[in-house]
């Protein structure tokens, strides 16, 4: 689109904008809660504040206090937000059913203008209140204890408020697009609720810990599930399909039909050979990006692995790995490792470990498994980075205890983590012509694939391999 295009589609999206704001704010059910509630909030956690800052200083714990009022300055800054939340689930579907979207639907305006109007128009009100509540907290803080933020945790805060209620009004949206009640889009928000809440947790204890820095990557890491979220909306909205859908149901048997027909494809009916031809490798084509952002995971994983060695030193020598290998492998062979029963033992380990990488990469745009898979190698890059700093090579050490079997394991780890993202990823783009369930089983038939046709062969090989030869490798290079 050129510059005169983007202008003229924001200029229409803000006729959508500005109807919507004013239908808020007329509507004294919504203005007087979320107003009530942004100036009641602020105030309690003031009142909090004072008096928790007066009780530590009794016992000569101000640092306590130092900490909690910049965690409150960001809860407060969060709770308008979420309270403003049911404005933006209510966008698309709260129209349908108050029979009001048909005629905003049969606008001339396009699918682009009109979702990015309803959009803004669910941001605005949350970011306002949300704003509201920052400042009469900070006023009430200056006025009660005379405490006043930094200029860069200020920013820090309007910037971590500001893109959260965007990522969340942006979520809200994409679920009032896909439903077709309110009670189903209020059901679905825990979906967003609970993220953000586990997400505050981790924002609670970095605050806690003062580690303000790692606040700007969370708000990077934000920044990129906002995009693909709104990417997502926009790729998904479509007002034909949203007038033509009347109610949400499970269809197990056209579900299955769907997942069986991709699983099968066009090597259905022409052997093992033929499928592994026709489907397996296809599918692997179509990983060729999620298989070059796997490796690129993985060697970050080594490299940050490495650069925590020397920060947390073991307290390890050369004699001490010798000693420790000698005992090590008496120990295994003590325990009747070396054996099938062991292989297999190793094999369900790391099959649950890919099975719960997978159930959590589903739900979390495949990020959560690929941080999953990265930690054995962060703990690859830890160990080796010990080995480099009591004088043994780094080389050898992974030569030793990885190499052997990591041959095979490493591969399928990042075969495993290729499918996971695009199986997270599959909700924001599905295939043209196809619905948000279609591109999402299609995309798991193509993990099953993987995952069967590859990975578990490549997982049982490093099973026997890790039992077998590896231990043999680490007595003969550090055991004599």
């Amino acid at each position: 689109m050129t510059l005169s295009q983007v202008r003229h589609t924001f200029s229409r999206a803000l006729i959508i904008t500005r109807r919507e704001v004013w239908d808020q704010l007329r509507d004294w059910r919504i203005v007087i809660p979320v107003i009530g509630l942004t100036l009641f909030f602020p105030l309690l956690m003031n009142f909090t504040a004072n008096q928790t800052v007066r009780f530590v200083e009794r016992y000569g714990a101000e640092i306590v206090g130092d900490r909690l009022i910049p965690f409150l300055l960001m809860v407060v800054g969060f709770f308008p937000i979420s309270v403003s939340l049911v404005i933006a689930l209510e966008s698309f579907v709260g129209e349908k059913e108050r029979h009001s979207l048909e005629p905003l639907l049969s606008s001339p305006m396009t699918d682009l203008e009109l979702y990015i109007g309803k959009a803004i128009a669910a941001m605005l009100p949350p970011l306002f209140a949300a704003y509201l509540g920052v400042t009469v907290y900070l006023t009430g803080l200056a006025l009660t204890v005379g405490w006043q933020p930094s200029p860069t945790l200020l920013i820090q805060i309007l910037a971590l408020t500001t893109v959260q209620a965007m990522v969340m009004v942006s979520g809200a949206v994409v679920i009032s697009v896909q439903t077709t009640s309110v009670r189903a889009a209020n059901l679905l928000a825990s979906f967003i609720i609970i993220p953000f809440a586990l997400l505050i947790q981790g924002e609670s204890m970095i605050m806690f810990w003062a580690q303000y820095h790692v606040l700007w990557w969370v708000l990077v890491g934000l920044v990129f599930v906002m995009i693909a979220l709104i990417r997502m909306g926009v790729r998904l909205f479509n007002r034909e399909e949203l007038l033509g859908r009347d109610i949400d149901e499970i269809n197990m048997k056209a579900a299955w039909a769907t997942f069986r027909a991709a699983y099968a494809g066009a090597g259905q009916g022409r052997g093992l050979v033929g499928w592994y031809r026709l489907e397996v490798f296809h599918a692997v084509r179509r990983l060729a990006l999620p298989l070059v952002l796997m490796v690129g995971a993985l060697a970050i994983a080594i490299v940050i692995g490495d650069n925590y060695a020397p920060l947390y030193r073991l307290p390890l020598s050369a004699d001490d790995l010798q000693d420790f290998t000698r005992s090590f492998g008496e120990r295994l062979a003590q325990l009747g490792f070396v054996s099938p029963i062991g292989a297999g033992w190793i094999l369900l380990t790391n099959l649950r470990a890919l099975a719960i990488a997978t159930g959590l990469g589903a739900f979390s745009l495949g990020v959560l498994g690929v941080i999953l898979l990265m930690l054995p190698l962060a703990l690859v890059g830890y160990f080796a980075g010990q080995m480099a700093l009591i004088g043994i090579s780094p080389l050898l050490f992974v030569a030793a205890f990885i190499l052997p079997h990591g041959l095979l394991e490493i591969p399928a780890a990042i075969l495993e983590g290729a499918a996971i993202l695009r199986l997270g990823a599959s909700i924001l783009a599905p295939p043209p012509g196809k619905t948000l369930g279609e591109g999402w089983l299609m995309a798991l038939a193509d993990w099953a694939k993987v995952s069967l046709a590859l990975v578990a062969p490549l997982l049982a090989g490093a099973a026997a391999l890790e039992v077998f030869v590896t231990p043999r490798v680490v007595l003969a290079i550090f055991g004599g």
